[in-house]
């Protein structure tokens, strides 16, 4: 059963990013990311009280609070970088790099938990690891300005970052959620996200914007915190009954979703070079399921 809830994390997760995109053309991704938190917040919660999770919030041990506590901050931490990313850069170069973070993921889940890293599971990473480069790498044409460049390298940064920080958020919840439903635990998380969320709005001075938000914007902003309010739900039910090795490569199948989208939507295209490294991603990760 947890299967079925990482593939609908998957799905979710994949809307998330074309929602977003949608809702960031002229928002800032830091104000995007606050009011994303809000929408959120309050899915999770509705689901907390609907299955009657509410009342073990007092049974919550103090070690389960930090835990939980850490993965919100990662997970504010790496939607803050990954909505910059998307903001500057093109989806389908952003998310193939965040869902690198896979490779990080087993590598800490054998730290953590001694998931058995097999032969299969480290070919699957290299596939991973060489669909993401021949997805993210391409010539750069000499006519191309120094800005552009600039720009580039930019996105990059916060795309790695966004994957390192979601790797540590998939370790500390699933080490958070043993003991705690998992509806509960990820509604605890959220408001760690949404406190973290506006802190940076109001740090960066950025608060003043929120009425000239169009509504278009604010429409996608907003389904795009409903889509991550279902991933959640279906991700960290998954992760709290399965193995976080294979949850994960799992949800970051939405990648094809992703980039389905991202060619209707935006008319990215992807040249034939990173429709092998698509190939390569989708084919490790489902490797994993062996």
């Amino acid at each position: 059963m947890w299967v079925i809830y990482a593939f609908g994390s998957a799905l979710f997760a994949g809307l998330t990013s074309i929602l977003a995109k949608c809702g960031i053309k002229k928002t800032d991704s830091n104000v995007a990311t606050a009011i994303r938190t809000i929408v959120v917040l309050i899915f999770s919660w509705i689901l907390v009280f609907v299955v009657g999770a509410q009342g073990q919030i007092t049974d919550v041990s103090v070690k389960t609070w930090v835990l939980l506590v850490m993965s919100g901050a990662a997970t504010g931490a790496s939607w803050l970088c990954y909505f910059r990313a998307l903001q500057i850069g093109d989806v389908n170069k952003v998310v193939p790099i965040d869902k690198s973070g896979t490779i990080l993921t087993i590598i800490l889940a054998f730290i953590f938990f001694k998931e058995e890293i097999r032969p299969v599971k480290f070919v699957c990473v290299v596939f991973i690891a060489i669909g993401t480069y021949m997805m993210i790498t391409k010539k750069e044409n000499s006519g191309e300005n120094r800005d552009k460049s600039q720009r580039s390298h930019s996105y990059l940064f916060y795309a790695v970052l966004s994957a390192v920080f979601a790797s540590f958020t998939s370790i500390l919840g699933k080490m958070g959620m043993e003991q705690i439903n998992s509806n509960l635990g990820t509604a605890i998380r959220t408001i760690v996200v949404f406190i973290m969320a506006w802190i940076v709005v109001f740090v960066t001075g950025k608060q003043n914007t929120l009425k000239q938000i169009e509504k278009k914007e604010l429409f996608f902003i907003c389904f795009s915190g409903l889509a991550t309010g279902g991933s959640w739900l279906c991700y960290y039910k998954a992760l709290q009954d399965g193995l976080a090795s294979v949850v994960v490569p799992i949800d970051k199948l939405s990648i094809v979703v992703t980039i389905v989208f991202s060619y209707i939507v935006f008319k990215e295209k992807l040249t034939m070079k990173s429709f092998v490294g698509l190939i390569l991603i989708i084919a490790g990760t489902l490797l994993m399921l062996v």
